[in-house]
């Protein structure tokens, strides 16, 4: 088998970090937007906790979050059997794992992202729906979602962008796999670890700058247009 050129494994770690990143944000969204409007527009008993565990992540070590979720969805953890029993899914040590790890990491970020832009909504417009004879659900999604659209694009992009970049949680829980689990951060600190690898470190270096900044700057215009199209 011939072995793989470097240039060839970059492009392999910046494909699997983007997969990953997708999924991880796609999969996490309707959630993170479910919890937002929770802890906006709804006062009940544990909210302070609902709102603290949403939040662990942020104060938590990487290698923690990690830790736990090798011992929740690894292949003998509870959940992890479960799943592998009734649908076949494993988490541990494949790109699922690496999704769900980067999801964990950046879905504080999306859901305070998205509830600042809830909470900032005009209820009076809400409540002008409703005596017109609109019911909730359709208030949220022809008024609420609408009008919170930018903090929802904003909570998108920071979630991308913190998933792009997670390492300790992904390398704890499903390790360093070439192909599988090694996303852009976990071969760049692979290049560093071996002889003359700094030069194609240096090179994912830049990529995930660039990545970051052309990440910034789409979502900067979105959040533009949406804005003027929202107050025109």
């Amino acid at each position: 088998m011939p072995v793989p050129t470097l240039t060839a494994l970059e492009w392999e770690a910046l494909r699997l970090s983007l997969w990953v990143s997708f999924w991880a944000v796609a999969v996490s969204l309707p959630f993170g937007i479910f919890c937002a409007w929770l802890l906006a527009r709804r006062r009940f008993p544990g909210r302070t906790l609902v709102d603290g565990l949403i939040h662990l992540p942020l104060v938590l070590p990487p290698v923690v979050v990690g830790y736990a979720l090798l011992v929740l969805f690894g292949r003998r953890g509870v959940l992890g059997l479960l799943l592998h029993d009734l649908f076949g899914i494993t988490f541990a040590f494949t790109w699922k794992g690496a999704a769900l790890a980067s999801a964990v990491m950046s879905f504080p970020l999306m859901v305070r992202a998205i509830r600042l832009s809830l909470e900032n909504v005009d209820r009076g417009i809400e409540a002008a729906a409703a005596t017109l004879g609109a019911g909730p659900i359709r208030v949220f999604f022809t008024i609420t979602l609408p009008l919170a659209l930018p903090g929802v694009l904003a909570g998108v992009i920071l979630a991308f962008a913190r998933s792009l970049s997670e390492f300790g949680a992904t390398i704890t829980f499903v390790s360093n796999i070439p192909g599988e689990t090694r996303t852009l951060p976990l071969a760049l600190y692979a290049l560093t670890q071996v002889p003359g690898g700094e030069a194609a470190a240096f090179r994912l270096c830049l990529i995930s700058v660039a990545i970051a900044f052309v990440t910034l700057i789409v979502s900067e215009m979105l959040a533009r247009r949406i804005d003027l199209r929202l107050k025109g």
